[in-house]
């Protein structure tokens, strides 16, 4: 393990929480960032997220922290857990006291939709471009099963190669095994496109279609995210890996994903307000879906899957509709198309 260090984790919710718990259970001093006044006093206070993780103590060197001047002082690097449409907000309040240069590990997953930038990349524009390491960390790691200390294994990926090790040995766990990875454009593609395709697999659970379709589903949702992903610079080997197959089996399977959760309580009858106002904490498919929609429609990839997704969400269409069209499209060769699109 790395020497004990004083890490920032910025984002109170599953994830940035359970982050923190790793780093500080490792030895590491760790200051939990909440946006929230009130959050931070629960925090301080039950020494727990009880919204998100119940009865998960925090470790002695874990301290909550709310207030922008106090986010940062001393600080060795710093792990960004914030919801993508927020990532902007949040760290334009927090930039006059981000120290230059210091490194950030992002684990957001989605794209934002205004400026179709991934997550590292809006840390970087908010922060005005300065040079610093960037990582990304991503793969099937569902919260509350990480709380249990039930194994998983993700990936971190940096253009800086010390800076992913250091990440990787820092948060490592007996639990939680850390794999790097070069490929930042794919790691973070695959972590924002799968949530689209998890929420599509939830519309079948909903409609109680079975295992056959969701086995298609994700096939075929698995070709569109490696496509759009080829398009933008990625690398194919990530779309198979942790980050890709593996998140997304995760996701578009988990009783507790919320993306999968909204999606199978749209297939059961609810409308898209309805299940949003039920579900806790942010959908980011639900977002995620018309970034993914624009980036596909600006690189010139198609992808009706995700296409389907988003004239459900946003234009009303009928869900047995959506999916007939689905089925019914030409018929063709998967082997030659694969190899005509090059996935």
């Amino acid at each position: 393990m790395v020497m004990s260090e004083r890490i920032t984790v910025v984002g109170d919710g599953g994830m940035g929480t359970i982050c923190a718990i790793m780093l500080a259970q490792n030895g590491h001093a760790v200051r939990l960032w909440s946006a929230f006044a009130e959050q931070a006093r629960q925090l301080r206070t039950d020494h727990e997220n009880r919204r998100f993780l119940p009865g998960k103590s925090f470790p002695e060197t874990l301290s909550v922290v709310c207030e922008p001047d106090e986010a940062f002082d001393g600080t060795d690097w710093i792990l960004s857990a914030v919801p993508t449409q927020y990532v902007r907000a949040v760290w334009r309040r927090l930039q006059d006291n981000c120290p230059v240069r210091v490194p950030i590990c992002s684990v957001t997953k989605g794209i934002e939709n205004e400026t179709l930038l991934r997550p590292s990349e809006i840390l970087l524009d908010v922060l005005g471009g300065q040079a610093r390491p960037v990582a990304v960390l991503s793969g099937p790691s569902v919260a509350p099963e990480i709380a249990r200390e039930l194994p998983a294994t993700v990936a971190v990926a940096s253009s800086d190669d010390e800076f992913a090790c250091h990440v990787q040995q820092a948060i490592s766990r007996p639990y939680f095994r850390v794999y790097t990875n070069p490929d930042v454009i794919g790691v973070e593609l695959a972590g924002a496109t799968k949530n689209v395709i998890a929420i599509a697999a939830g519309v079948l659970d909903g409609l109680q279609f079975g295992v056959n379709a969701k086995a298609a589903l994700l096939t075929r949702g698995l070709v569109e995210i490696t496509r759009l992903g080829l398009a933008a610079g990625a690398q194919a080997e990530t779309f198979a890996g942790l980050a890709g197959l593996g998140d997304l089996a995760t996701t578009c399977f988990s009783p507790v994903s919320r993306n999968r959760s909204f999606g199978q309580a749209i297939g059961a009858g609810q409308s898209v307000a309805d299940a949003l106002k039920r579900t806790e904490g942010v959908v980011e498919g639900v977002a995620t879906t018309t970034g993914v929609v624009a980036l596909a429609n600006q690189l010139g990839v198609e992808m009706p899957l995700t296409q389907g997704v988003y004239e459900v969400l946003f234009e009303g269409r009928d869900i047995r509709e959506a999916i007939v069209d689905l089925m019914t499209r030409p018929l063709r060769s998967e082997t030659e198309e694969t190899r005509r699109r090059g996935v």
